[in-house]
């Protein structure tokens, strides 16, 4: 016969579905052209890209961080590519996590061509939620891979800029950048 733990076997698996295994992130903190940027990574892809003013909350009972500059060196390099003028599209995996109508936003910003804008209302349209605009823009505002999945090229239906979790004037260099007006460089060295 078996060990005796004076548990019922009931108890015993519902305490293994309760218990979640704790994933480990990536990470690493990187100066750049636009302030300090904070990235993580799965075994799967890109998790986050946020700029360290404005982090969203982490699950500490579910995920825990190592910090790994080797494991993200592939992200700086098309980062600072990306900053550099050289690089329009980035090629590496993303694990992206959301509800599914933040997923179809966010790969719906996948597809806006580097250097051009589409309004919120636009991306409403092309998800199929044409009157969705305002649920688009809180979807933008949760988007945990900036710059990557460009929410900075959505602007107003009247052609102004607006919201943006790194600042407006974040925004505007992302843009000009796109536009060639200028570039920037990580200077990492990744």
């Amino acid at each position: 016969m078996g060990k005796r733990t004076g548990q019922s076997p009931v108890a015993t698996r519902h305490r293994a579905i309760l218990q979640r295994e704790m994933e480990t992130l990536f990470y690493v903190r990187t100066p750049s052209p636009v302030g300090p940027l904070f990235l993580a990574a799965s075994t799967k892809g890109l998790v986050r890209l946020e700029f360290e003013a404005r982090m969203q909350k982490r699950n500490a009972d579910t995920m825990q961080l190592r910090e790994s500059k080797p494991t993200l060196a592939p992200y700086l390099r098309q980062l600072d590519d990306y900053f550099a003028g050289g690089r329009r599209e980035f090629s590496l995996p993303l694990d992206l996590r959301g509800t599914g109508f933040q997923l179809a936003c966010w790969h719906a910003l996948l597809e806006i061509p580097y250097g051009e804008t589409r309004s919120y209302r636009d991306i409403a349209e092309a998800i199929g939620h044409p009157h969705a605009y305002r649920a688009v823009g809180m979807s933008n505002n949760r988007n945990p891979v900036a710059i990557v999945v460009p929410c900075h090229r959505v602007i107003a239906s009247s052609g102004s800029l607006c919201g943006y979790g790194g600042g407006l004037d974040i925004k505007r260099k992302l843009l000009d950048l796109e536009q060639g007006s200028f570039h920037l460089s990580l200077g990492i060295g990744a």
